[in-house]
């Protein structure tokens, strides 16, 4: 586990992208001072945030730069503001690497894109990717399906990370999803929250092969994942969903039985994040079940 030796960090009002390049180059040389550092990126992690899931991203992204070292661009957007201009944090942070007398350095870019500049970001975040790395995009809340800032970021993404936990239209939503596949790789953290119940629901085969209903007592993008997943392996459209609202995926049943608890503890956000993160191809199966949740 690597342990953080010291964080520097520049703010600044109404700046341009150099501005933005320069502060980085004076930080991480500032670490490299310190002691010796190597610079391992191995992405660049752009993540889009409006303002109700500040708190939460943040919390998401504390302790992910030991486990996957990237630039990571988080995108604030405020087009309601009543200027045009761009707000910038850069934090440049150093780990020690056990076992050695040598870290690696970590970059934070934080871009509050006021007015004008929110309905522009992929002319704002390309001069900042790390060229020959992949872009993976973290979406908080439901994305503006058609919307140009969707359009232009998913164009520079190798993927795409979404929540569909978090959207109001689930199952309709879905559709908008799907016509994205053939653009972006795309991960969705409900259906990797639903991954310690469908290799437990795996187990009962061929047990489960004629189920007629399942029953999810969890979120309704757990619920509708889980039947579209069971619909999609077993070649069965007809099989019949029904929900029980929870915050959480607590229980399964098929056909009015219920599936003991599968083994181990659901994962932290960031550990789902992370693991996200190191997915680098399109799912299939997911993309299977998406489109039999719609039917």
């Amino acid at each position: 586990m690597a342990t953080a030796l010291s964080e520097l960090d520049w703010f600044g009002e109404d700046v341009c992208l150099a501005d933005v390049d320069t502060a980085l180059a004076r930080l991480r040389a500032q670490a490299a001072a310190e002691a010796p550092s190597m610079r391992t990126s191995v992405m660049t992690h752009i993540a889009w945030v409006p303002p109700e899931w500040v708190e939460r991203a943040r919390a998401a992204l504390e302790g992910m730069a030991e486990r996957h070292p990237s630039r990571t661009i988080v995108l604030f957007p405020e087009p309601g503001a009543d200027d045009n201009r761009i707000d910038a944090r850069a934090e440049v942070e150093r780990w020690e690497v056990p076992d050695t007398d040598r870290g690696l350095v970590t970059e934070v870019v934080e871009l509050t894109l006021r007015g004008a500049r929110a309905q522009a970001p992929a002319s704002i975040v390309e001069p900042l990717l790390i060229s020959d790395l992949p872009v993976f995009l973290r979406w908080r809340g439901e994305p503006p399906w058609g919307a140009q800032e969707l359009e232009q970021l998913v164009d520079v993404a190798d993927r795409l990370i979404v929540d569909s936990t978090e959207w109001d239209e689930v199952p309709t939503s879905y559709a908008q999803l799907a016509e994205l596949f053939p653009r972006c790789a795309a991960s969705d953290i409900a259906w990797a929250r639903t991954s310690r119940w469908r290799s437990h629901l795996a187990t009962l085969w061929p047990g489960l092969a004629d189920v007629r209903t399942v029953r999810v007592r969890g979120t309704a993008a757990q619920a509708w994942l889980l039947g579209g997943w069971l619909r999609s392996r077993l070649g069965r459209e007809e099989i019949a969903l029904e929900h029980d609202p929870a915050e959480t995926l607590e229980g399964v049943s098929l056909d009015g039985e219920a599936v003991p608890l599968p083994p181990g503890d659901p994962p932290s956000p960031s550990d789902v994040l992370s693991d996200e993160l190191e997915r680098f191809t399109p799912d299939p199966v997911y993309e299977a079940a998406v489109l039999a949740a719609l039917g």
